[in-house]
């Protein structure tokens, strides 16, 4: 006989004492364990609430998304792989099923094969007890919430929407069959276990019993969801690459950080020094940050030049930073290391001891960044601010863009 593969991992619970959702997990690794499933067959997914700490739990594939969104990654993650012997198990609470509710019923609609859990405490339990959309009436009586309006009936809905298997499970005694029939179903299975929360609700889950909605099964008998397989040509096939026109001196990789105020050109010099650096034969990323304001505020943006592949476009550290204004000094002057190459514009009223420049001065406000990068270039050494130009030579503002480069002579 086959031994059967432990799914779960030696992490203790993080759950309250007496929280039922130690429990619903276990029953979910027991029925996949009974059902056969070794851990790298299956993906968790699971999204915001005290029911998403569970991914260090389980010892499979797992993906963690915003509240409300499990479904709808594992939709992707099922339609993206159909192999018979795999599964996909998404676990979220009642808040979670509340706010992304119209995730439940595509997936139910399209009758995608993967098993959602909801672990049904009637509340949301990480941010105070608040109620939930599948908070019963006799429980928000209970809470004394104001909210008079009837619950969602999940599992209806489900089941109506066109899930192949649908059922709400209130015994715990009940939790792994009900779940092993639920995994087996192929299709679409939602199953809603009934978990106590001791910290906002009652303490015995005796008590709590008179507050949950009764039982309930369905059954649909439906196809199973597919994603049509179609060809088609890649994005990028038809796309012009840059050919290299300049040499460069880079040995390794360098990261540049550049940073300044919203309108001051920070972005787009960045993607003109990373399209310059390709000209020059490296490899480039860029990235940028900036406030939702998007018109005021700081403006970051880090550009990673390198003679190898860049398998990771984040800069951990700067190699050198170019400081525009006060904006964007107050932004990243607590990631500048003492190894780190940092030119300031003079126009920076705080104190530092850093090489100042006269970057807007030369180059104006929206000049400044573009005068600043192409004087390191020139100083560094690391390919020509030539480059720049060629990248700026067709752009609608050509001119300016040109002049604000070549002012880092008159730095």
């Amino acid at each position: 006989m086959e031994v059967q593969e432990k799914i779960l991992t030696n992490v203790k619970m993080p759950f309250c004492p007496g929280c039922g959702h130690g429990i619903s997990t276990r029953s979910i690794s027991e029925a996949l364990e009974q059902l056969g499933y070794k851990r790298k067959d299956v993906s968790i997914v699971s999204d915001i609430g005290c029911s998403g700490l569970v991914d260090p739990l389980f010892d499979t594939h797992s993906i963690h998304g915003l509240h409300g969104r499990s479904p709808a990654l594992g939709v992707g993650v099922s339609l993206g792989n159909e192999l018979p012997n795999k599964k996909t198990i998404v676990i979220q609470g009642d808040g979670g099923a509340t706010i992304g509710l119209q995730h439940i019923l595509e997936a139910a609609r399209r009758n995608v094969d993967m098993t959602l859990v909801i672990f049904n405490n009637m509340l949301f339990g990480m941010t105070g007890g608040q109620m939930s959309g599948l908070s019963t009436n006799q429980f928000k009586d209970y809470k004394q919430s104001a909210d008079e309006a009837d619950p969602y009936d999940v599992i209806q809905l489900a089941h109506t929407a066109g899930a192949a298997y649908a059922r709400r499970v209130n015994h715990i005694a009940n939790f792994t069959d009900a779940l092993k029939e639920a995994i087996a179903t192929r299709g679409f299975s939602v199953v809603e276990l009934a978990s106590l929360c001791t910290s906002y609700s009652m303490k015995k889950v005796s008590e709590y019993q008179e507050y949950i909605v009764e039982e309930e099964k369905f059954i649909n008998d439906r196809p199973v969801g597919h994603s049509p397989v179609r060809s088609t040509k890649p994005l990028i096939e038809n796309m012009k690459g840059l050919d290299t026109l300049f040499g460069n001196n880079l040995e390794g990789r360098i990261g540049v950080l550049i940073a300044g105020s919203a309108g001051g050109g920070v972005q787009s010099a960045a993607q003109q020094l990373a399209q310059a650096g390709i000209l020059a034969g490296l490899h480039s990323t860029m990235k940028g940050e900036y406030p939702i304001t998007v018109g005021t505020g700081f403006s970051v943006a880090e550009v990673i030049l390198s003679k190898e592949p860049i398998n990771y476009t984040g800069l951990e550290k700067a190699d050198v930073a170019l400081i525009i204004t006060d904006d964007g000094y107050k932004k990243v002057k607590n990631i500048l290391s003492d190894k780190t190459q940092v030119l300031i514009d003079e126009k920076v009223e705080m104190e530092t001891n850093f090489t100042k420049k006269g970057f807007t001065k030369a180059g104006g406000k929206k000049g400044a960044a573009l005068s600043a990068l192409a004087y390191w270039l020139n100083e560094s050494n690391v390919f020509s601010p030539d480059a720049l130009l060629k990248v700026v030579e067709n752009h609608k503002y050509a001119t300016e863009l040109s002049e604000a480069i070549s002012s880092y002579k008159n730095v």
